[in-house]
């Protein structure tokens, strides 16, 4: 990769570091989800987000509310399996709650 000019612009835009670059953290990353669903399919919502690598449900309400953990390796892969939730059939709405950087 060509080094690039070397400018705020560069800096902001990530343009400076290329992805062979990007140290990840040492434990990882970890979030909750909060998941807003249809009632009546809250099991179907719930095997689903369940069979995703890394996810797990910590709680649950009867009218559609999950709380989700989940672990992934990156902000990266933490921003897809949210997008992912997000898409999952009967689910109305998914909010990142929390998001921490675990440490090794």
């Amino acid at each position: 990769m060509a080094q690039a000019k070397l400018n705020r612009r560069a800096l902001i835009t990530g343009q400076v570091l290329g992805a062979d670059r990007i140290v990840p953290p040492p434990g990882g990353e970890i979030a909750s989800i909060v998941v807003q669903a249809r009632p009546e399919h809250l099991a179907d919502v719930e095997a689903d987000i369940t069979a995703l690598a890394g996810c797990e449900i910590y709680g649950r309400d009867v009218r559609g509310k999950l709380v989700v953990v989940a672990e992934a390796l990156d902000a990266g892969s933490l921003g897809t399996m949210l997008n992912t939730i997000q898409s999952l059939r009967h689910v109305y709405s998914a909010a990142l709650v929390f998001h921490a950087i675990e440490t090794a």
